[in-house]
């Protein structure tokens, strides 16, 4: 298990590009979590720590890809119909009782193992489908034209025993799950959860389960954090809200960072003096403002509580949302041991225009409509300012407009980040 450089997050510079930062983060960040055995079952979203090779073909044997009849293709009429003799049954996991005989058809059934010929030598190497077959007083006809080898599944088509079928690093979703069982393996090795906790500040700011007198309001942002943090698969901590007071969170994140990998939270980071967090993190670690070149998003605070990575998001809820997306996931992954943590991007059209200041990246929320044209439209959501939650709601993903970009034309093509790739 790596830990954290010093100087891990350390960066002098003015507006940094959001490719830089993460380039800069996939130098730097190392996994911190240990590795643990599960059963499949509780393997789903897990990172997995081992490369697992096949100890057996898939599948392990030839078989019928349907049901039918099993024959020679060399006994076949090329000029007409050919009857045969059925001399046996195959079904899926009941092999043939022997040798299977030239001349002869064999009724045979979906996945089941094709049989082998007599003396050791090949079996019958095609199939009929049944519904092209006419039964015949125990005898089956077959029509001309089928081409050697139809309908027949061969040994390792899938997987080859000694396959490396699965890297280390990756994120476990169902298909990897079901292919590990096809080898065998009722367990897999994975990354720990990285443990994370979570918490707000603010006098001004309430939990949903309170009242919010005058002059408060409601933590949307912690609740935002938390359920993304859950969808990553972290072990999630709520440590609630801290009051304004620089030695209150320093207690707080004393008693925290011991046993967490991670420390994240929204606004009160900043210089102001009722921003107490950066002072807290400051007295029992470092903390460093990483200035993007992106919009909607402020600087994101990056540094270490004693060796626990800390994540400050800026305050307004679409910024902190944004910018978890960008930086803290990727962050997150690096730190759960994933080794792919870059989202896809998917072309669509822009159902608008937009004009933007160079060298900035900006994120416009959109949602996907079809106009029948062959590529979905990004129709942007027309209330777009970095406290409008419901306009994230309304919105599929994010379109990205990067930073030469100064006029953007509609119609014209554009990346679009779905929110579902990284939720």
């Amino acid at each position: 298990m790596a830990q954290l450089k010093d100087d891990c997050f350390a960066f002098a510079g003015g507006l940094m590009p959001v490719a830089d930062a993460l380039a800069v983060l996939k130098e730097r960040v190392a996994c911190v979590v240990g590795t643990e055995q599960v059963p499949l079952r509780r393997a789903l979203g897990r990172i997995l720590a081992e490369s697992v090779s096949a100890p057996r073909s898939v599948p392990p044997h030839d078989n019928s890809a349907v049901d039918g009849f099993a024959v020679f293709h060399a006994d076949l009429n090329p000029d007409g119909d050919t009857r045969l003799p059925v001399a046996g049954r195959i079904a899926a996991g009941h092999p043939l009782d022997g040798p299977a005989k030239r001349g002869h058809a064999y009724r045979i059934f979906t996945g089941a193992p094709m049989p082998g010929g007599e003396d050791g030598g090949d079996g019958p190497d095609t199939v009929f489908m049944e519904e092209d077959t006419q039964p015949d007083d125990g005898h089956v006809i077959l029509p001309k034209g089928l081409k050697k080898g139809s309908n027949r599944r061969f040994a390792g088509e899938d997987v080859k025993a000694g396959d490396v079928i699965l890297r280390a690093g990756r994120r476990l979703r169902a298909q990897e799950i079901g292919l590990a069982a096809s080898v065998g393996r009722a367990g897999l090795t994975v990354r720990k959860k990285l443990r994370a906790a979570v918490f707000s500040t603010g006098d001004e700011v309430r939990d949903p389960t309170e009242e919010a007198p005058d002059g408060c309001i409601f933590d949307a942002n912690r609740y935002t954090v938390m359920s993304l943090l859950d969808g990553l698969g972290c072990a999630v901590t709520d440590l609630g809200i801290l009051p304004d007071n620089r030695a209150a969170i320093a207690e707080a994140l004393a008693a925290a960072e011991a046993d967490h990998d991670l420390l994240i939270t929204s606004g009160g980071v900043s210089a102001g003096e009722e921003d107490h967090v950066k002072a807290a993190v400051e007295s029992r670690g470092s903390i460093h403002f990483w200035r993007l070149a992106i919009k909607p998003g402020r600087p994101v605070a990056l540094g270490r509580v004693g060796d626990t990575a800390f994540v400050g998001l800026p305050g307004n809820p679409v910024a902190a949302m944004v910018t978890f997306l960008l930086i803290a996931r990727p962050l997150i992954m690096m730190l759960s041991g994933a080794a792919d943590t870059d989202a896809p991007r998917f072309p669509v059209r822009a159902g608008f225009p937009y004009r933007k200041k160079t060298g900035r990246r900006e994120w416009a929320r959109a949602k996907l409509v079809w106009n029948g044209g062959g590529m979905p439209v990004a129709e942007k959501r027309h209330s777009s300012g970095a406290g409008i939650l419901t306009s994230m709601v309304d919105a599929d993903g994010l379109v990205e407009l990067p930073e030469d970009l100064t006029e953007l034309t509609e119609g014209a093509t554009v990346d679009f980040l779905p929110f579902r790739e990284v939720t």
